[in-house]
C-alpha cells in the first residue's frame, strides 16, 4: 500500500497543527508537523525541508503573525516570496493543498484560490470581517456541492463542523462569484437545520459570506479552502450534542458505528486520492 505523506505547517501563531496532524494520521497518512522556517532556511545541524517530499500540504487554522495587516496576509507574503516556485511545482505535480480557516485566508491572499484558468498568482477574492463584527465560535450545517471537482469532498452531501473566526466572510465582485458558481468551485455552503441554504440568514450563515460560501476549490479540485474546521471534529465526543445523540441511540437499541467525527472524511478522501 502506498504511503501518503502529509505536511502540516507550524509556527507564528498557527495553533491547530496537533489536531490536524492527528486527523491525517487517523485518515491513514504519514503526517509531520514542520515549522515554516525549516522550508525557508533550515536550521543549524538539521536538514532543510522540501515541499516535494510530501503529497498533501496543509495550511491550518490559527492566527498566523497575529493576523497583523489582515488575516493570513503575512503568511501569504512569506510563502509567496520564499516558497513561490516550490508551491508552483507542487501544484504542477498534481499534489493536494488544503487551507483551513487562517489557511484558507492565506490561500486567497496568495491567489491559489480561486485559481481561475490555473492562474495561481492572481487574487480575485477576499475573506473579510464577519458582518456581526464579532468573533464567532459555533457549529454550522454545511451543504456540499456534489458536482464540484473537489477531491476532499468526494462522496459527501452534508457536513456539520465548527467555525471559529473573526474574519470569515467570503467576498468577491459579482462576476467572480458567478464564475465560482458556474465552475462548481463553490464546494461548501452554509445551510439551515432543514438542509436548505442559509440564504444569508443568521445564525446559519455565521459571517455574512456571499452566497453562503463556506469553502471553495480551484478548477482542478486539488486545492481546497474552507472556514469550518474538519480537524476539530475528529471524534464523536467533539460534538456538543454527543451525549444527547448517544442516549437517543441507546433508546433505539443502537450504538455509534464509528467513533470518528465527520471531519475525518475530508482527510480520508485526500489520502484515498493518492492510494487509488
Amino acid at each position: 500500500m502506498r504511503q501518503v505523506k502529509a505536511l502540516v505547517l507550524t509556527g507564528y501563531g498557527l495553533n491547530c497543527d496537533y489536531e490536524t496532524d492527528y486527523s491525517l494520521r487517523l485518515a491513514g497518512a504519514q503526517s509531520r508537523r514542520i515549522h515554516i522556517n525549516q522550508f525557508i532556511t533550515g536550521k543549524e545541524n538539521s536538514f532543510k525541508a522540501r515541499l516535494q517530499d510530501y503529497h498533501i500540504l496543509v495550511l491550518g487554522g490559527g492566527f498566523s503573525w497575529a493576523d497583523d495587516h489582515g488575516a493570513g496576509v503575512l503568511m501569504a507574503s512569506k510563502m509567496k516570496h520564499h516558497l513561490g516556485e516550490e508551491i508552483d511545482r507542487f501544484i504542477r505535480e498534481g499534489k493536494l493543498i488544503i487551507g483551513i480557516c487562517n489557511g484558507f485566508q492565506a490561500l486567497i491572499n496568495l491567489g491559489l484560490l480561486p485559481g481561475f484558468e490555473n492562474r495561481y498568482r492572481e487574487r480575485h477574492a477576499a475573506i473579510t470581517y464577519n458582518d456581526s463584527g464579532n468573533f464567532i465560535d459555533a457549529w454550522v450545517n454545511l451543504k456540499v456541492n456534489e458536482n464540484s471537482p473537489c477531491v476532499f469532498t468526494k462522496g459527501l452531501s452534508t457536513l456539520e463542523l465548527p467555525v471559529r473566526h473573526g474574519e470569515g466572510k467570503v467576498y468577491g465582485a459579482d462576476h467572480v462569484i458567478r464564475q465560482l458558481t458556474a465552475n462548481h468551485q463553490v464546494v461548501l455552503q452554509y445551510a439551515a437545520e432543514d438542509g436548505n441554504l442559509a440564504r444569508g440568514q443568521w445564525p446559519f450563515n455565521p459571517n455574512g459570506s456571499l452566497e453562503d460560501i463556506a469553502g471553495i476549490c480551484d478548477p482542478s479540485g486539488r486545492i481546497f479552502g474552507l472556514m469550518p474546521h474538519p480537524e476539530a471534529y475528529n471524534h464523536y465526543t467533539n460534538h456538543p450534542d454527543w451525549t444527547l445523540r448517544k442516549e437517543a441511540l441507546i433508546r433505539q437499541g443502537k450504538q455509534f458505528t464509528s467513533e470518528e467525527g465527520e471531519g475525518i472524511k475530508i482527510f480520508r478522501n485526500a489520502v484515498a486520492y493518492f492510494r487509488n
